[in-house]
């Protein structure tokens, strides 16, 4: 059954009108000129079981439109059929974003991640929510807990060329005590991409919620540190301001443990309560616990896959990993088939970031960015789809929207949760797909 959003594209492009966003790539729902006409069979093998009418495409005379020859057709005796001749396309919606890759094939020549073998399956996510009317996840806030995101122009900062400046809500820099949460390392925005980044604008990549608007908190300084007091902050002015998904990309060591701190844990604890879910990071250390403050009972922790579909060779595991979502690198030494780490690491993790680290101003699409902190982000857009999807209703808790992400996810390792795995690898097709029965 077509959905009333694919009737409003298909109508629309018949008669030469443009819609916003996902209808612009639509193409025409019928070849321009051509009728598909089905005829009686007639003579000896009139009632034969199973009979395949004859068919031929009749071409439509010049000034005549295909509705109206369609209908000549059909009332014309031993037409059973006329109808256009209809064309249809790959399921779901693959953007025309470049990538500044050089082939045909643009982002997909890099973003593996958003792909559906070892990627979380982005196209048919962004079909479905498409079909829900929200496109991208509209209406739904994330807030990026961060080093900043290059949001504005203002002085030195610029603005990051893949992102309008209509994505963003407004945010707040604990680093330098402001209202202006700019970025000047590079780490935020690239997170903020794999989220938010445009897509369908034939600039750089595409990003896997793009339609939601996103939220930058800085609590992170140039060089990617900063303290539990400052975290702390962001992550309770980021749910106290309407973020409805926090992602948290960053890691406290492995020997920091609840006790020292507290207070950010109180900031997750009051997050839930306002119904924001917190995202967090695995963490890059190769552990075999999962770091704070992605440890947190009130965090959704996250790991990190390759390009094979093998845990990350850096990602922490454990009994408190929830679930892995692509990260990029070299695969670790499992048992395991899709793991091979004697064939080198696959792909980074690619999104449109500064060009070189702490290089304000100049942007790029450069290597080098994978661990849990690249796949963190992946988790937080879809959570932020299910949400604009409404499948779960129209607000949330956060533990129904873990366990949405849980029980959609691809089972990797052993069958059933695991320390490698977790509940397995993000499936974002699956996590919007209405067909799929509510946990």
């Amino acid at each position: 059954m077509r959905s009333p959003l694919l009737s409003t594209l298909l109508c629309a492009t018949a008669v030469g009108f443009a819609l916003p966003g996902a209808a612009q790539a639509a193409t025409a729902p019928y070849k321009a000129g051509e009728v598909v006409v089905r005829y009686a069979e007639t003579g000896a093998h009139a009632s034969s079981a199973g009979a395949v009418p004859p068919t031929r495409v009749v071409r439509v005379a010049p000034g005549h439109s295909v509705a109206a020859t369609a209908r000549r057709l059909r009332a014309q005796p031993g037409v059973l059929s006329a109808t256009a001749n209809y064309v249809a396309h790959v399921s779901g919606w693959v953007p025309p974003d470049p990538g500044n890759t050089g082939t045909p094939a643009g982002w997909q020549a890099l973003q593996w991640n958003f792909g559906a073998e070892t990627g979380v399956n982005a196209p048919d996510a962004w079909q479905h929510l498409m079909t829900a009317g929200r496109p991208g996840g509209a209406g739904v806030v994330v807030a990026v807990v961060d080093t900043g995101v290059a949001y504005a122009n203002r002085g030195r900062f610029k603005r990051s060329p893949d992102f309008s400046k209509f994505r963003f809500v407004r945010g707040y820099d604990f680093v330098g005590g402001d209202a202006y949460p700019n970025d000047d390392n590079g780490h935020g925005t690239h997170i903020a991409g794999t989220i938010a980044e445009g897509t369908g604008n034939t600039v750089g990549l595409t990003g896997l919620a793009y339609g939601v608007k996103v939220m930058p908190v800085k609590v992170l300084d140039r060089d990617g540190e900063g303290d539990s007091v400052r975290i702390a902050q962001g992550i309770r002015w980021a749910s106290d301001h309407g973020a409805k998904i926090i992602n948290l990309s960053f890691e406290f060591p492995s020997d920091i443990t609840r006790s020292q701190i507290p207070n950010i844990l109180d900031a997750i604890r009051h997050a839930k309560a306002k119904g924001s879910l917190v995202v967090g990071a695995s963490g890059n250390a190769a552990a075999a616990a999962v770091a704070y403050p992605a440890r947190s009972s009130n965090v959704l922790s996250v790991g990190a896959t390759t390009q094979h579909g093998c845990q990350a060779d850096y990602s922490n595991e454990g009994q408190d990993l929830d679930l892995v979502a692509p990260g990029g690198g070299a695969d670790n030494a499992l048992e395991d088939p899709n793991c091979r780490p004697a064939e080198g690491p696959g792909l980074d993790i690619f999104q449109m970031t500064f060009s070189r680290t702490n290089g304000v101003g100049r942007f790029g699409l450069p290597s080098g960015f994978i661990g849990t902190s690249m796949a963190a982000p992946h988790v937080s857009a879809t959570a932020a789809l299910v949400v604009a999807s409404g499948i779960l209703g129209p607000n949330p808790a956060p533990d129904a929207i873990e366990r949405r992400l849980e029980m959609t996810a691809r089972d990797l390792g052993p069958p059933g949760k695991d320390q490698h795995y977790g509940a397995g690898l993000l499936n974002a097709a699956a996590a919007t797909d209405p067909a799929i029965p509510v946990s």
